[in-house]
């Protein structure tokens, strides 16, 4: 069941971010269908292409990943305001200024962050497991050792308030709900006073 967000009448976006395989995808859509928020993702823009343009390399796969990333912000900068977008991506890919300046543009006024938060080991096990999901483009069985990396090291953009997620814990969707109300995007029939959510894993 959707429920219906006031935002004030400023256009939002929720950031889900994290590495490959770090399970913001799962975390992006349960949001975008209990609130009914319009869900956009890169590799949902960058696979068709890469269909077209196969065989696709690493270098045109990050070609195509940006084209993507340029395409949701362009989406979003002509989206009306009091829209709240869902957005999917390992954000990290690109400079954080490059980040803030597609959200200049686009006119946002508000952005909050779920951080998926996981191990090297588990993301490089995940990866390794769904090879033979992934559409044909994206960086095979040589990539695992440069996830594993990587997960250990990156971190969220944190322009705005940032909800970790334990993804080696069960995902909890009404703390992420809490979470969300309690950083301006209330149900428009809630009391105007907000409730404070102590939770851990909650990090401002």
């Amino acid at each position: 069941m959707s429920a219906a967000f006031s935002t004030n009448g400023n256009k939002c976006v929720i950031l889900v971010n994290g590495v490959p395989a770090s399970g913001k995808s799962t975390v992006a859509r349960h949001i975008a269908e209990r609130f009914g928020f319009p869900y956009l993702t890169i590799d949902g823009i960058k696979e068709p292409f890469m269909e077209l343009f196969a065989p696709v390399d690493r270098q045109l796969n990050r070609n195509i990943g940006r084209a993507a990333y340029q395409t949701i912000w362009s989406i979003v900068a002509h989206a009306p305001a009091n829209c709240v977008y869902v957005i999917d991506a390992w954000f990290g890919f690109q400079p954080r200024s490059e980040l803030q300046r597609y959200l200049q543009q686009a006119g946002i006024a508000h952005v909050v962050e779920i951080w998926n938060q996981i191990s090297g080991d588990l993301a490089a096990e995940r990866y390794a497991s769904r090879l033979h999901q992934r559409a044909d483009g994206h960086p095979g069985a040589e990539y695992v050792p440069e996830l594993r990396q990587l997960a250990e090291r990156a971190t969220p953009m944190a322009l705005g308030p940032v909800l970790t997620l334990d993804q080696s814990q069960p995902l909890c969707l009404p703390h992420i709900e809490r979470w969300l109300q309690t950083h301006h995007l209330q149900p428009v029939h809630a009391h105007s006073e907000r409730r404070s959510v102590a939770a851990l894993g909650v990090r401002d």
